[in-house]
């Protein structure tokens, strides 16, 4: 090989030997500048763990954000609003037991979450939520009988709801809202509950017989009453009139008969006038 071909191997080596270099500088930078880089998701928000002095007090925001590489670890947390069933059986003050679940929605205190992360961690909710939730509901079904918790639902709902949002606040954990969806009794207490609306409606239907009866008695008073009264009128008609009621009774009486003949096929003609005195001796 010629001078100037050894002199043109030796510059291209230099060349790639630089540019392999550069190449490895501009990877180890770029492989530095991704690990420096991280994103908080849209609902989400991160909490920076520093391994030199700990959980760092400040929160972060949605959007793309600079971090040292191995000094600082981002946390993230879901700070939308999540819904949870909580479900517990329970006694109450008449030691009858029943089956409660209460729907939760809750969410994280933002403004908390290095203490949340410090204390329960990013599972906050499931070691805190269910628990508080049988306490609650355990410790106010004890206050209520079994038929005060159906007729004061509305009542034992909003006292369970202002007691678990307070228990939950002392864990900076925000409850928009809690309700009761489901309440049920044991078997024995529902059939006790049958009997009972069973013996009820024996009981008004037996008052109902009784005010019949009632009505019924009244109604034969006012008959008697009244025909007593009638024959009183009577009575004192005839003492002032003498025979005169007696003359029109009879008259009554025969003109109903005469009526009757009438209407019957086997009578074609009315009585002479000394029938009519046997009619209307009749009518008495």
């Amino acid at each position: 090989m010629s001078g100037s071909g050894k002199e043109a191997a030796a510059r291209l080596a230099k060349a790639l030997n630089t540019l392999a270099r550069y190449s490895i500088a501009v990877g180890v930078l770029g492989g530095a500048l991704q690990t420096s880089i991280y994103t908080v998701e849209g609902g989400h928000r991160a909490v920076i763990f520093n391994r030199f002095t700990g959980v760092e007090r400040r929160v972060v925001n949605e959007g793309t954000h600079l971090r040292i590489p191995w000094v600082q670890k981002p946390i993230m947390f879901d700070v939308r609003t999540r819904p949870r069933t909580i479900s517990s059986v329970t006694g109450t003050k008449d030691l009858q037991m029943v089956n409660l679940t209460l729907r939760v929605l809750s969410k994280p205190d933002r403004e908390q979450l290095p203490r949340i992360y410090s204390r329960l961690g990013v599972d906050y909710d499931e070691r805190v939520l269910p628990s508080i939730g049988n306490e609650v509901l355990k410790a106010i079904v004890a206050q209520y009988n079994a038929e005060q918790l159906l007729t004061q639902r509305e009542k034992v709902s909003k006292q369970i709801r202002e007691t678990l949002t307070n228990r939950a606040r002392a864990f900076d954990i925000e409850l928009d809202d809690v309700s009761m969806t489901h309440l049920t009794f044991g078997k024995e207490f529902a059939n006790a509950i049958e009997q009972k609306q069973v013996a009820q409606q024996e009981a008004e239907r037996s008052r109902y017989i009784v005010a019949v009866a009632e009505q019924e008695r009244q109604a034969a008073i006012t008959r008697a009453e009244g025909e007593s009264e009638a024959a009183a009128l009577v009575s004192q008609a005839l003492q002032e009139s003498g025979s005169g009621i007696i003359l029109l009774r009879r008259i009554e009486a025969a003109r109903e008969i005469s009526e009757t003949l009438s209407r019957s096929p086997n009578v074609t003609y009315l009585p002479g006038k000394e029938h009519t005195n046997i009619l209307l001796n009749a009518g008495l």
